[in-house]
């Protein structure tokens, strides 16, 4: 005779599933900027080959005086004069707008590019404040750095920030660097691309009046 042990099932219920409310990719997630707009990215910054020269955009707060006035001019010629060669990183050109300063630069890699850009914007901003006698950040965010990996890319730069009037950017001469230079791009006859001159050597500082005179 056979036993039949008959087991009762459960019956499935279906569940319901339960949404998050946080997270994920939606309108309006994520951190907010600083400003009205977005500023550059923080994500990591492509590797960068001492071979090509990097175009590098510094830009202001609203409380940081007009650059282009000649009080101001003076204190970034001499930022720029201490810091345009260390570490493997060297300023070779630079252009003074209102609010915001084109650089072209050379460096070894990413990290001498970082180490050269800290440098630089800490002398800037100490030299700033000191000239506005106030505290704090002057730099309003992340410096922008563009690779120039063609020759018509670095044209194009050459052109436009760097080739534009005399009273907007500076002829100086750069300090002779610790290491071997890989000059990106030869100087052309009559070029106004500013590069990296001893402070009071004769260069003529920009100025909102128009009137131009020596440092």
């Amino acid at each position: 005779m056979v036993n039949l042990c008959y087991v009762k099932m459960k019956r499935a219920r279906q569940t319901a599933f339960v949404f998050r409310t946080w997270g994920g990719k939606r309108a309006g997630s994520g951190g907010k900027p600083k400003g009205d707009t977005a500023g550059v990215s923080h994500l990591r910054r492509p590797a960068l080959a001492a071979r090509f020269p990097v175009h590098v955009t510094m830009r202001m707060h609203k409380h940081v005086w007009n650059l282009r006035t000649r009080r101001c001019f003076r204190e970034i010629e001499r930022a720029f004069w201490k810091g345009s060669a260390r570490f493997g990183f060297r300023l070779l050109h630079y252009a003074v707008m209102g609010n915001h300063i084109h650089l072209l630069v050379e460096a070894e890699d990413s990290r001498t590019l970082a180490r050269g850009m800290q440098g630089l914007s800490i002398r800037l901003a100490r030299a700033l404040n000191a000239l506005m006698h106030r505290a704090g950040s002057v730099l309003a965010d992340r410096y922008h750095a563009r690779i120039l990996r063609t020759p018509a890319e670095i044209k194009n730069v050459r052109n436009y920030p760097f080739g534009r009037t005399l009273n907007i950017t500076m002829a100086c001469s750069a300090p002779i660097p610790t290491f071997p230079t890989r000059q990106s791009h030869a100087p052309r006859r009559g070029s106004r691309a500013s590069s990296v001159e001893k402070p009071g050597s004769g260069a003529r500082c920009p100025s909102t009046s128009g009137h131009r005179g020596p440092c």
